[in-house]
């Protein structure tokens, strides 16, 4: 896998046709600068110096490289990153073509989601996972993409390892097979989740059919209270929105608690977009991520890297762009957060009750009687204080060493409750092994956690971790659907890492906010 390289005087896609067909195939693409627009003339597509836009936009506009019949774009993809679920039958696509990757450098691969987390020995128990690791492995090779084995340090969750190999950059078209891809975002680019179809037209074609989503701002301003953390406010913008609040929209999260998290904590955020219906999320760059991707293994160096910079640094939206739609949200009214029902929007402040059906819309109130059966709670009881059975701290929202140092104050000098099974799961070799160093693997595991290899576990329990029964879950994971965590009967509470060591701790949930308290 190399490194991106820049050409930051002018843009160029150079297209060339198939002498049969006629058809226009792409010879090669660099990378542009901000603010430029399409000239068109003969086979050469240039980019010229155009009116301010949200960043969006211009990434956009920057990478379409023609119209389909269907009236969608088609985008350039500068990054594609495959995992060993949605690749299978997207390989065996191309196979059945005759069609080879078309720019296999452009392509990384990792395992993650069906991979064990206790024992790794090959085979593995799973025969089925098993089968879809040696696929992979056979795929990757073949093909010529480059594949990170359990066997390789830089392993882990995609969403994980794309940012901390550099991989993920400010400016790029980025898609992975999978719904949180928009996780990248918080780098300010275009990252968006796909399906195994496309899967195989971006391997065969590194290109996207794609219609443009509209662009919402949501601003969030105000300092985070103590004991409020990144995945409280992605959980409370959903609140606010919607599940479906952000279908045909792309978000820009800005704002001063934008401005002030780190870039472990707007991941966290842009993670989350998909489970308000946006098709991806994003944050403006800024210095910090400059030094986020300065000296990662996949970026520029030297001369290169400070181009590159400039460059990035150019993308954001101006104070005169436009947008379609703008949401104000005050930091003040934004406190821990747990979901209680079965969708991501369903959740209440801790110290807040189940709300009453009657709060809601006539047309939703079956729905939430549904959620309020099926997690076995009454309306207007607190949630502070339900018991849990299982604890888990890991997924691509909330697995990287920032999470884990901030469950570990936590769980420090304090004992997992008699009955509660607690897992911690890093997001990768490389996060597991700064851990490791920080002696966080020797904090958890005194306090009665266990402490795991790099991969998915329990966010979508495709391995082995899985909740048995009507076992009810604290979990810092993504999703809280009906079945998500491996039992169809299985209850999942969203909440921060932090928020999941409190709830193990003390066997029920609970606010952070009273042991950090008391810790001072």
């Amino acid at each position: 896998m190399a490194c991106v390289n820049f050409d930051v005087s002018m843009c160029v896609v150079l297209l060339n046709r198939k002498p049969k067909t006629g058809k226009l195939f792409i010879k090669s693409f660099r990378f542009p600068v901000f603010g430029l627009e399409r000239q068109k003339g003969n086979n050469l597509i240039r980019y010229r110096k155009s009116m301010p836009q949200n960043l969006f936009n211009k990434v956009y506009d920057q990478h379409v490289v023609g119209q389909l019949a269907s009236g969608q774009d088609q985008l350039f993809v500068g990054q594609h990153l495959i995992h060993e679920v949605t690749s299978p039958q997207a390989f065996e696509m191309l196979r059945d073509r005759g069609l080879k990757v078309m720019y296999p450098e452009r392509t990384l691969a990792t395992v993650d989601h069906i991979i064990p987390t206790d024992n790794q020995a090959r085979p593995f128990v799973d025969l089925l996972a098993e089968q879809m690791m040696s696929s992979i492995e056979v795929n990757c090779q073949e093909f010529g993409v480059e594949l990170l084995r359990l066997d390789d340090e830089r392993q882990g969750i995609v969403h994980v390892v794309g940012p901390e190999q550099g991989l993920t950059q400010p400016g790029i078209t980025l898609v992975c097979g999978d719904s949180h891809t928009s996780t990248h975002g918080a780098f300010g680019n275009i990252s968006l989740g796909i399906g195994t179809s496309q899967v195989a037209q971006v391997l065969a074609t590194q290109t996207l059919a794609m219609k443009r989503p509209k662009v919402r701002r949501i601003e969030v301003n105000g300092t985070m209270a103590s004991g409020v953390f990144a995945k409280d406010v992605a959980l409370h913008i959903i609140r606010v929105l919607g599940v479906e609040g952000g279908v045909g929209y792309a978000y820009e999260y800005a704002g001063s608690v934008f401005d002030a998290m780190s870039m472990e904590e707007r991941m966290t955020v842009c993670n989350m977009s998909i489970e308000g219906g946006a098709r991806c999320g994003y944050v403006n760059p800024d210095q910090k991520t400059v030094e986020y991707l300065r000296g990662r293994p996949l970026s520029p160096t030297g001369e290169e890297f400070d181009r590159a910079a400039e460059w990035w640094l150019s993308l954001a939206s101006g104070s005169d762009a436009e947008f379609d739609d703008v949401v104000k949200i005050n930091a003040a009214d934004i406190e821990p957060t747990v979901t209680w029902g079965i969708n991501p929007a369903q959740s209440v402040g801790v110290s807040n009750s189940f709300p009453a059906v009657t709060i809601f819309p006539e047309h939703e109130q079956v729905g939430v009687q549904e959620a309020l059966e099926f997690m076995d709670v009454n309306a207007e009881s607190s949630i502070e204080g339900i018991k849990i059975d299982v604890a888990f701290i890991g997924s691509c929202t909330n697995s990287r060493i920032t999470d884990l140092r901030e469950a570990a104050a936590i769980a420090k000098g304090n004992q997992v409750a008699d009955g509660v099974r607690a897992l911690v799961v890093p997001g990768s070799q490389l996060v597991c092994k700064q851990a490791e160093s920080e002696g966080l693997d020797k904090i958890f595991t005194a306090a009665g956690f266990q402490w795991r290899s790099a991969g998915c576990s329990m966010c979508l329990a495709m391995n082995p971790d899985k909740l048995q029964g009507r076992e009810l879950s604290a979990s810092s994971s993504n999703r809280n659907f009906k079945g998500r965590q491996g039992s169809p009967t299985g209850r999942t509470l969203l909440m921060s890492p932090a928020m999941v060591a409190a709830a193990a701790v003390n066997g029920c949930v609970t606010d952070v906010r009273k042991m950090l308290d008391a810790a001072v």
